[in-house]
């Protein structure tokens, strides 16, 4: 740490020290690429300056080191959220997450344009999921301190800890007057990332929560598994909430339904500079329709695999406008304690679109809808029968009874409803814990189902068409 300060700022005086030289040069000589690179020096060399006046002169004495970590903190600021200086606390930690030694909420998070700590999903199962944390939710502080400021490395840095260990989330929601309060404990993180069942009989559907090592093996082993029940006649893929994950597992998965051609490509400052992940051929599953599910929580490498299909129209694409994260970023040791995560490059789609701020359209606009509400908000349409007729007799069974009965329950369940809102409003509502996802209750999922047995259909209508004239022939 010691040896990266005294390096950083030995070539601040070198820099200053070129830049003074260069001034002495005649006034008159043209101005070339190397006059452009002085410009770049004096800059450079004002922030040495900037430095050496605090340290002689600034009310407090202070430390060099604290003055060259939070200027390069401010100098990637001014880039994009993804980009962060990793002091070592920081960047020991990185170290350890990716050997597999952390505990965690099963949560992300981002910076919103507003610089608010905001979650963008919590994954199925985790304690985030189950405490009752939201999308869209923001964190104010995090074991009483203020987010206020934290990027993002800094912020899961501090999410992440020791397996067992508490952390306290202060969180605002929308619609909701008051901050509300979350005591978690961190655990190992280590889910399926894939979970299938059949739809109808017929039909599959793969909830594929993240992309993590092996995704791609159990995507391909969920298909297997149903087919050993029953032959597929479509797929429903569930990317729904999906923050991303491993860039080789979003190739892979890919490639399972895409028989060759680009995947993916990247591109960084210089266009020339072109990489690109194509699909294997020989390995693709074709015979079946697809339709996958997206929404605004879909980020990252669930995008990758969304684009990819949605180009190569090998699946409709249906739900509401992806996150838009569409950005690449490495890992640079500065030193042996000391790191750079920086932006490089950019994800495009195999038709040359950008996933970067916009995101993936759908082909279908598809809103979800909470179930359980829909049907408490639904007003039945009123029914004329023997009952509304002038002078008519009642039922002297119990089927008088029970039609009171169902008219008294809609109206209570009407009144819990408003009662709910009205606490959750001002923040005194109990959180519930979230129920697991049926897709056979799910209304995004019951539509794709609707979209696949019309592609079935079609096809079926089709072969009919055709198999006379194959005959004739």
């Amino acid at each position: 740490m010691k040896k990266f300060v005294y390096l950083f700022i030995l070539s601040l005086l070198l820099i200053q020290n070129g830049a003074e030289a260069a001034k002495k040069k005649k006034k008159d000589e043209t101005p070339t690429a190397s006059a452009v690179s002085n410009a770049k020096y004096d800059d450079i060399a004002l922030f040495g300056r900037v430095i050496n006046f605090i340290e002689k002169q600034y009310v407090d004495e202070v430390k060099t080191k604290d003055l060259v970590y939070g200027a390069i903190k401010g100098m990637l600021e001014t880039l994009d959220p993804h980009s962060n200086f990793m002091p070592p606390e920081i960047y020991t930690q990185l170290k350890t997450d990716t050997a597999g030694k952390f505990g965690g909420l099963g949560i992300e998070v981002w910076v919103n344009k507003d610089n608010i700590l905001t979650v963008v999903s919590p994954m199925e199962g985790t304690p985030a999921w189950k405490a009752g944390i939201k999308p869209g939710d923001r964190i104010m502080k995090i074991d009483g301190a203020s987010t206020k400021g934290m990027s993002i490395v800094e912020a899961t840095t501090k999410i992440r800890g020791e397996i067992g260990t508490e952390i306290q989330f202060t969180i605002a929601r929308d619609g909701v007057t008051k901050p509300i309060e979350f005591k978690l404990k961190r655990v190992s993180i280590d889910l399926k990332s894939v979970k299938n069942e059949l739809l109808a009989d017929d039909f599959g559907y793969i909830r594929l929560s993240h992309f993590q090592e092996h995704s791609a093996t159990e995507v391909k082993d969920a298909i297997k598994a149903m087919e050993a029940k029953h032959k597929l006649n479509g797929l429903v893929l569930d990317m729904r909430n999906n923050p991303g994950g491993l860039l080789d597992q979003a190739v892979d998965v890919s490639n399972l339904f895409i028989d060759g051609g680009p995947i993916v490509s990247t591109i960084g400052r210089n266009k020339d500079d072109k990489e690109v992940k194509f699909a294997k051929s020989g390995i693709a599953r074709l015979d079946f329709p697809m339709v996958v599910l997206v929404n605004g929580n879909s980020a990252s490498a669930a995008e990758i695999v969304a684009g990819a299909l949605k180009d190569h129209k090998r699946a409709l694409i249906v739900g509401s406008r992806t996150f838009g994260k569409g950005s690449v970023q490495t890992v640079i040791p500065l030193a042996e304690d000391v790191g750079l995560k920086l932006t490089i490059a950019r994800y495009y789609t195999p038709n040359g679109t950008s996933i970067q701020a916009k995101g993936i359209e759908p082909d279908i606009h598809l809103e979800d809808i909470d179930q359980e509400l829909f049907q408490k908000l639904h007003k039945k349409h009123k029914q004329i029968s023997e009952a509304d007729l002038k002078n008519h007799f009642n039922n002297e069974g119990e089927g008088a009874a029970e039609m009171s009965a169902s008219d008294a329950e809609d109206s209570d369940s009407m009144e819990d409803l408003v009662d709910t809102r009205r606490a959750e409003k001002a923040g005194k509502a109990k959180l519930e814990v979230p129920k697991a996802l049926d897709p056979k209750e799910d209304y995004q999922v019951q539509q794709a189902l609707n979209y696949l047995r019309a592609m079935d259909f079609r096809k079926n209508a089709a072969a009919e068409v055709v198999a006379p004239e194959t005959k004739a022939k």
